[in-house]
């Protein structure tokens, strides 16, 4: 009968979490883990991508809060008309754009690039409410789906920093454990 080795714990991985906050997987990636990594990347960006799609590109975003009665044009201020950011700014460097256009940082002109002119910028409150009136519950779901991908994030961040689960040996040598099975004969039942 041979024993299973011993399975020491990995060490928390500050770096890993870090690589995962700013690229979904790319913690796991880093460790080694490439599979998970892949998967984890694909999906989640995957998932915010397609909900910003869903939105026509207008759901991430933090308002200036300049506009709005007691605004002071911070982004605690902003947060607190927009919330649904707290949770998108979780899936790291895809959400930063919004942060850009936030704080009025150089962008593309609208004439040469209008896509990335207008990309995570605060849309007009008028062109929302249309959007919205002459939509189904797209842009709802779509924003929901990016929160999701930003709120799945946190746990792709925690896996990178403890890393991987280690198998204890109890179970890898579950079936080494228990006796052989023998057939009983007739002979020897009675």
């Amino acid at each position: 009968m041979s024993s299973a080795p011993n399975v020491t714990p990995q060490e928390p991985s500050s770096l890993a979490a870090v690589l995962s906050y700013l690229i979904p997987g790319l913690g796991q990636i880093y460790q080694g883990r490439y599979g998970k990594g892949v998967l984890f990347m694909v999906s989640l960006l995957g998932m915010f991508l397609l909900g910003q799609a869903m939105g026509k590109w207008q759901n991430v975003y933090v308002p200036d809060a300049r506009n709005q009665p007691g605004g002071r044009g911070n982004l605690i201020s902003g947060l607190m008309i927009r919330w649904h950011y707290g949770g998108q700014f979780w899936i790291g460097i895809a959400a930063w754009p919004a942060l850009w256009q936030h704080y009025g940082m150089t962008v593309p002109e609208k004439d040469t690039n209008p896509f990335w002119h207008n990309f995570q910028k605060t849309p007009e409150e008028s062109e929302v409410n249309n959007f919205l009136r002459i939509s189904d519950k797209t842009p709802d779901l779509g924003w929901v789906y990016t929160v999701i991908a930003g709120m799945l994030n946190l746990l792709v961040i925690y896996d990178a920093y403890v890393g991987p689960l280690p198998i204890p040996p109890v179970w890898r040598g579950a079936k080494e454990s228990f006796p052989a099975k023998t057939e009983v004969t007739k002979e020897a039942a009675v």
